[in-house]
């Protein structure tokens, strides 16, 4: 686990300080869906959504009534540039990584709801995201006890004329404070809907729209080296390997 939340750290920290080189438009064309079927649709839903996915980058517990927590975020997450449906996607230009930079903010509510919005926009690209979650914890936790959560979690996918895709999420996670260090772990579901618009459904009007499920699976490490500053690093999977880093001001 550290072995992989390690690489998760120093695979986000590097792309998003090179992801302006590797920025380009969602943007289909006559050329790059040459024998584009729904097969290559069904799939491009399906990593894209994932991707797309709100990431979960915090403990099962709850901020607390007063708590807030606001950062910036990066995510990292290999493609097969060389698939039939990201090199249609990125007009036979697809880059071997998508780097996913945000902006998160997360408020404490009563009654151990946290409430929390995301927004992205890739520089360079048409690429925009915007994403909203609520979370509920079901154990506070304590000395000798972990913190469960369970979170339901909404993203949507703008600035692509080309593409509709909405993902909505639940998840179960547990984590355990220690001083400085609080780990956690979870699964749960992504239902993904993704429709071809604009150039994409004029040159291939066949294409009927994907509703899939995709499971999750992710672990992080928040690290609060000082006071009211975190760093949080998350390794998932959710059809491919995805690795973020996080930081933020918490209190």
């Amino acid at each position: 686990m550290k072995k992989t939340l390690l690489c998760g750290m120093v695979a986000a920290a590097v792309a998003l300080a090179v992801s302006p080189a590797l920025a380009t438009d969602i943007n289909f064309t006559q050329s790059s869906v040459a024998g584009f079927g729904q097969d290559a649709f069904k799939s491009l839903s399906k990593e894209a959504g994932a991707a797309l996915g709100y990431r979960n980058m915090a403990p099962a517990a709850s901020l607390g009534i007063t708590g807030f927590d606001i950062g910036i975020e990066a995510s990292a997450i290999s493609i097969d540039k060389n698939s039939s449906a990201w090199s249609a996607a990125f007009n036979k230009d697809a880059p071997s990584y998508l780097v996913i930079p945000k902006l998160r903010a997360r408020k404490g509510l009563p009654f151990g709801i946290d409430v929390g919005a995301m927004y992205s926009y890739v520089p360079g690209s048409n690429v925009k995201l915007y994403g909203a979650e609520l979370s509920k914890s079901i154990l506070s936790g304590g000395i000798a006890t972990p913190a469960v959560g369970i979170r339901g979690t909404y993203t949507k996918l703008a600035g692509v004329s080309d593409l509709d895709v909405q993902t909505y999420g639940i998840d179960a996670s547990i984590s355990k404070g220690f001083p400085f260090l609080t780990p956690y772990a979870g699964a749960g579901v992504l239902w993904i809907n993704s429709e071809a618009k604009g150039n994409l459904h004029t040159l291939v009007p066949s294409l009927k729209k994907e509703n899939v499920t995709v499971p999750r699976y992710f672990g992080g490490l928040k690290i609060s080296p000082l006071p009211l500053i975190g760093v949080t690093v998350e390794a998932e999977y959710a059809e491919r390997p995805i690795y973020s880093l996080k930081a933020a001001i918490s209190f």
